[in-house]
């Protein structure tokens, strides 16, 4: 295994949930130092390398470094833990999975508990809602529930690790977005082994808590003040049963990365992002955001002033499941598309649409 995959299965396999980034920016943070001049972090724990730091222009590459959890929220005097989301993680995969609880001291296994099939009705079969979901670990009461160091406000994320599918995907909990982190980080790798000496300062953010509203891209823009900003993020690939193609467009994970089109996005620098993907023969798809795009993003456009800035999308399996599935040729095509950006920007380049 390669330095960047041993990278990539630690930083993936470790949990990094909304507000509790902390251990996983030190992993990617250790492995993005060597690869730039500067870093810096911010009080909410995004992190930042920084190659050219005294350049006057600043061009953002992002991606976020928080994954979906729970919180523990009330537990019963028979031991049974309820939750409530940390970002927008999903009911109605809870039933049978395992957990890691994770207190002031270490990680205690759990698991989320469901009525066995005998006893339920199934002429009015229940659903799983955050209402009945529940986790056991273990215990027959309340008080050896605490005396685990387990308390309301304990963050629990979904056990699962990333693995291979076929030699081709890689599959786990959290690609979105860790695998962006992954992906910026290797754009500085590739930057710093060929050398290439840009007349602007690249500033590699990984931030935190974009899953409850895109909270960290909001604060590290502020205090970065780019002058123009890519972000990487996850869309559906929605080619598997069950998606609606009219409603959620046609993507396919395998055949590039997804380049997208709204308000936010900055139509002359979705230009140049195109421009050098057909340069380099990088394969690409098109989507359409009607409004905003629900990503970091947002976030840098409207930020100081407005800030030029364009998405380019990983096409993504089974999005906030712990079987998020990503194509390993999309992940390489997103890092040469980002790179090969790079390499062509000038940073004379006039924004404006109306002079």
């Amino acid at each position: 295994m390669t330095k960047n995959e041993e990278f990539l299965y630690r930083y993936l396999n470790n949990a990094s949930p909304t507000g509790f980034e902390a251990s996983g920016q030190q992993i990617w943070l250790d492995y993005v130092k060597p690869l730039v001049d500067d870093y810096f972090t911010d009080a909410y724990g995004t992190a930042v390398g920084v190659i050219n730091p005294k350049a006057d222009y600043k061009v953002v590459i992002e991606a976020h470094a928080d994954e979906i959890s729970w919180f523990v929220n009330y537990i019963t005097p028979e031991g049974y833990i309820y939750v409530v989301r940390n970002g927008g993680s999903d009911h109605m995969i809870a039933p049978s999975m395992r957990v890691n609880i994770h207190t002031d001291d270490r990680v205690i296994q759990g698991v989320f508990g469901w009525p066995a099939i005998h006893v339920r009705d199934k002429a009015k079969e229940e659903a799983p809602k955050t209402e009945n979901i529940f986790i056991d670990v273990g215990a027959r009461s309340k008080e050896e529930v605490m005396e685990m160091g387990i308390y309301v406000g304990c963050v629990v994320t979904f056990k699962d690790e990333l693995t291979d599918l076929n030699g081709k995907f890689y599959t786990g909990r959290a690609l979105d977005n860790r695998i962006g982190g992954y992906m910026i980080a290797e754009v500085a790798r590739y930057l710093k082994e060929q050398k290439r000496e840009l007349p602007f300062g690249v500033y590699v953010v990984n931030a935190v808590q974009e899953e409850i509203g895109l909270r960290g891209a909001e604060m590290i823009a502020a205090r970065i003040k780019p002058n123009a900003a890519l972000i990487t993020d996850v869309c559906h690939d929605t080619t598997a049963p069950m998606y609606n193609k009219v409603v959620s467009g046609d993507y396919t994970a395998g055949k590039g990365p997804v380049l997208t089109v709204g308000p936010a996005v900055h139509r002359k620098l979705l230009d140049l992002v195109l421009a050098a993907a057909n340069k380099r023969e990088i394969p690409y798809q098109r989507s359409a955001s009607s409004r905003s795009t629900g990503t970091d993003t947002d976030a840098f456009a409207y930020s100081n002033g407005g800030v030029p800035s364009a998405l380019i999308s990983l096409p993504l399996k089974y999005m906030h499941t712990t079987v998020e599935t990503a194509s390993k040729a999309d992940i390489n095509h997103v890092i040469q598309l980002m790179a090969g950006f790079l390499e062509d920007f000038d940073p004379s380049f006039d924004f404006r649409y109306v002079k």
